[in-house]
């Protein structure tokens, strides 16, 4: 069982703000506790018993040595989430999401690859033989294919899931995945609808403490994830080595 989440670590982080009632989406109306000055309060109990659902779920993802995709585009979740994807080891897309980058991945792993070869030209010399002009192309390349995808260029194969900050923002990211089946994990504020979302973790998703606390619990399950993967890993091996060695008396 995932760790008990601190509802009072919640309520201090502002995780309960959600948005005016007037721009309240009805499908919401599970989550929400109360409305306080024309502004919806989420049912905080029920945000930790759906942030332990969600991070038991990727708590296996990671112990399984697939990955999972962070999306924030939004000023206020960006460097929080290229910070904790990062801390555990997960592709993110910070920047705007690239038409197809699920359902179009080959095209999106040339593009990787693309800038893989230009790093392999600076190395082997061959960058040095070029023009003024045509280094300068190809820096400008180079430059925009690490802005837009350069968190994902390890990312080999398509994510075992999608983790989102604000599904109205990542509208196409969350309608990607559901044609191919990738579950999708995301943040959900009290306008947005919760229905296409697997995972769905009423939260408020605007305000940074919010998001840092949501993605600093949610990014914790998914080392713990790492960690069950790579002691696995050591007694498969250190298994293998005893038989081996009863193998050879």
């Amino acid at each position: 069982m995932a760790n008990k989440i601190d509802v009072k670590e919640l309520l201090e982080a502002g995780v309960h703000f959600g948005h005016m009632t007037r721009k309240w989406d009805p499908n919401m109306a599970p989550y929400i506790y109360m409305e306080r000055n024309g502004i919806h309060i989420i049912n905080l109990y029920k945000t930790a018993a759906k942030i332990e659902e969600a991070n038991e779920a990727l708590k296996k993802i990671a112990a399984s040595g697939r990955k999972v995709l962070f999306v924030a585009t939004k000023k206020q979740a960006k460097d929080i989430v290229a910070e904790k994807a990062a801390a555990c080891n997960m592709p993110y897309i910070t920047e705007r999401w690239p038409g197809g980058m699920l359902t179009n991945f080959v095209t999106i792993r040339k593009a990787v690859k693309k800038m893989a070869s230009i790093d392999r030209m600076k190395k082997d010399g061959t960058f040095d033989t070029l023009s003024k002009k045509e280094k300068l192309q190809i820096e400008r390349l180079r430059a925009k294919l690490e802005k837009n995808l350069g968190s994902i260029a390890d990312m080999t194969r398509l994510p075992a899931a999608l983790f989102v900050v604000d599904v109205k923002a990542e509208h196409i990211a969350v309608k990607e995945a559901q044609k191919l089946n990738i579950p999708v994990f995301a943040m959900v504020d009290t306008n947005s609808d919760p229905r296409p979302i697997d995972f769905v973790i009423p939260a408020n998703d605007d305000a940074s403490k919010s998001i840092d606390k949501v993605l600093s619990l949610v990014s914790s399950a998914i080392v713990d994830g790492l960690s069950d993967r790579k002691a696995e890993k050591e007694d498969t091996k250190e298994t293998e080595a005893k038989t081996e060695a009863t193998a050879n008396e």
